[in-house]
């Protein structure tokens, strides 16, 4: 990402929160694709036939960024790891709403490569992911938000590292540990000493 188009990005997100509703419109197009990509890459983790689309879940989390506006945007980085969350949540929301129509179907076990992606021919079951997220975090927190930032949000190590304020090399030391934590958790096995 050009630097000088980052620095816009935040002076964009900084002007909406003050009221100014032409910054939207100025930041839509400028962080659309990047949001479409991020949300490109949830949807390719869902089964086939999943009722949203990629741009309604991006219509979703532009609905809950408008709710969102008063935030404090530190930068861009920032604006991307929030819409990471707010995906998240509107894809578990879809997903709960779904389980409680099939109440007594049993979770699915989801099975997370070393790339912590879930193979398309599989059917990820975003409830168990984002419990054991939640588990994580009381365990780690700044884990579980490496976790969803660059899982949910496509962010890379540098802008993750940002967002956290840390090196990049303690975001990568994070993920890997944050993989490991994650598969042994949701494959229920638990550590005997």
């Amino acid at each position: 990402m050009d630097e000088a188009l980052g620095h816009e990005v935040t002076q964009l997100l900084q002007a909406w929160r003050q009221g100014d509703e032409g910054a939207l419109e100025k930041l839509t197009p400028q962080v659309y694709r990047e949001l479409h990509r991020a949300a490109k890459r949830c949807m390719a983790r869902e089964r086939d036939g999943h009722t949203l689309q990629t741009t309604a879940l991006i219509n979703e989390l532009y609905l809950r960024l408008s709710d969102l506006k008063l935030i404090d945007w530190q930068n861009r980085a920032h604006f991307f790891a929030l819409c990471a969350r707010q995906m998240r949540r509107i894809l578990t929301d879809q997903a709960r709403a779904r389980q409680s129509h099939k109440r007594g179907s049993g979770a699915q076990q989801v099975l997370l490569d070393v790339a912590l992606v879930v193979a398309p021919e599989q059917s990820a079951d975003l409830v168990a992911v984002d419990d054991a997220l939640k588990r994580l975090a009381t365990v780690d927190e700044r884990k579980s938000r490496v976790v969803e930032m660059r899982f949910f949000g496509g962010l890379s190590v540098e802008e993750t590292a940002e967002v956290l304020k840390v090196s990049p090399e303690t975001v990568m030391r994070d993920w890997r540990l944050a993989k490991a934590w994650l598969l042994r958790e949701m494959s229920g096995k638990t550590n005997e000493t």
